[in-house]
């Protein structure tokens, strides 16, 4: 019997230590998923309490973003539903519904027993029928930690007349997801894209759903010619004939290489050196800033904002300050992404958001409406100032915990890494974690070195996607262990 050779063991021990990798990844994935289900039902036992509905007068909902708006079909009032805010430390979702009152500028909050779980990026629309319905499909639930994610895949709907919510159970509808757009069309709701997030890739969609609001079913549409590809956080909406439009929207590309956060990354080098050659030399005309801002939805915002420039602002005369005064200063939104819109009467109405300075996120609790039909003017309905919400900055042992995270496993797993050094006895040591290396950045240095010893280990005919897959589980593995 011919003895096997060095590199046929080393080879098979390889695709042995890829495989154990790839199956710990997928139990972590499972365990986390598991968590999530188990935060969610804590929650709705806590909803579950609520026997009546209670309507209240008060103040503006709490800064968030990523909820949904919409217009009440039969009313002058606008239904706020959901959404999130992080503080820098913590996220938190909500599932209270909320009635702006357009004639009275009033808010009130209205309790409804068992409502759906709490989520953001999620899609609603309303429809006319039996006093108004207000129909919400999908979204997402994120730990407190704001690092895990669990996509819904249900679907509610609001009998505003009575003011009682239903789940509405039907086969065949999409995928879990949130990021998605959904509109009422010709007595169907249909469902266009989103995206779905697991522990090791991004799944983005462009596949089309319809739910039949007179027989309650979902079908899957298969619209001839060239259609969108996958993407989330697109416009959609409805023409006059029936239509429906798709414009822009976002896909990530590439392989995932670490855990989405709530916490926005800190700005390129590159970009504050800019800022800072800005202020040694200040412009002295106005100034058009552009930058864009990809949203928790993969939504991309192109903001642009012109600043008058300090040479400018000095030739202002005493006469044109006063004369500002007299006719008031003009108003507008600040720059935002993630806010929540709706239109009623031709007027649009936008509540909310947020925007970034530095490493800071401001969420806004704000609303502004603005005359669609002449366009003139924005009115500011509900103010508030960005500097007075809460803020905690990441201390580090909040940063040691998200490294250590899913480092620490069972017996299970401890045979495993045992049974891997075994395996790789042999071979080449990995590039090792250099002192204070984060995962990214060790995922940056040392990415293609993975993916080529995945490929060694799993052959030329397996698809690169798979391979990607699993060099990043390796990748991932071995920092963990090292750290």
């Amino acid at each position: 019997m011919r003895k096997k050779g060095k590199r046929e063991k080393k080879g098979k021990g390889a695709e042995k230590t890829a495989a154990k990798m790839e199956k710990k990844v997928s139990r972590r994935a499972k365990k986390e998923e598991e968590d999530l289900e188990a935060l969610i039902a804590e929650f709705q036992s806590l909803d579950a309490k609520k026997t009546q509905v209670i309507e209240s007068t008060c103040p503006p909902p709490s800064p968030r973003l990523n909820g949904s708006l919409s217009a009440h079909p039969e009313k002058d009032e606008l239904i706020l539903f959901g959404g999130e805010y992080f503080n820098g430390q913590k996220t938190y979702l909500y599932n209270d519904l909320y009635v702006y009152n357009i004639r009275k500028n009033s808010w009130s909050k209205v309790e409804i027993p068992n409502p759906p779980p709490r989520r953001c990026a999620h899609q609603a629309a309303v429809v006319p029928t039996a006093g108004g319905q207000l129909w919400v499909f999908g979204g997402e639930f994120a730990s407190p930690s704001g690092e895990q994610f669990y996509h819904y895949k249900d679907l509610w709907v609001l009998h505003l007349a009575t003011k009682t919510w239903e789940q509405i159970k039907a086969s065949g509808g999409p995928s879990g997801r949130s990021g998605h757009r959904m509109v009422a069309c010709k007595r169907q709701l249909v469902v266009f894209g989103g995206f779905h997030e697991s522990a090791r890739d991004y799944i983005y969609y462009n596949d089309v759903y319809a739910f039949n609001l007179d027989s309650f079913t979902w079908s899957k549409l298969a619209p001839s010619g060239i259609g969108p590809t996958p993407r989330s956080g697109c416009q959609m909406a409805t023409n006059p004939e029936g239509s429906i439009i798709i414009y822009g929207g976002y896909s990530k590309q590439g392989p995932k290489s670490e855990k989405r956060k709530r916490r926005r990354g800190r700005q390129a080098e590159a970009e504050g050196a800019g800022d800072e050659e800005m202020e040694k030399q200040p412009p002295q005309g106005p100034v058009e800033i552009v930058k864009e801002v990809v949203a928790e939805d993969g939504t991309v915002m192109t903001i642009k904002q012109v600043i008058s420039g300090p040479a400018e602002e000095k030739e202002r005369s005493e006469s044109e300050e006063e004369e500002d005064g007299a006719l008031g200063q003009q108003v507008e939104p600040c720059p935002r992404s993630n806010a929540m819109l709706a239109v009623k009467h031709g007027v649009l109405y936008v509540y909310g958001g947020m925007f970034e300075v530095g490493d800071r996120q401001f969420t806004l609790s704000d609303l502004y409406s603005i005359d669609l039909h002449k366009m003139e003017e924005w009115k500011v309905l509900v103010e508030m100032d960005p500097e007075a919400q809460e803020w905690l900055e990441e201390s580090e042992s909040d940063e040691e915990e998200d490294d250590k995270e899913g480092a620490e496993g069972g017996e299970e797993e401890e045979e495993s890494s045992e049974e891997e050094s075994e395996d790789e006895g042999e071979e080449e040591p990995h590039p090792s974690v250099q002192l204070d290396e984060s995962h990214a950045d060790y995922l940056s240095r040392t990415e293609q070195y993975w993916i080529k010893l995945a490929r060694s280990n799993m052959g030329p005919e397996a698809k690169e996607k798979k391979v990607v897959k699993v060099a990043l589980a390796m990748a991932k593995t071995f920092y963990e262990d090292s750290v």
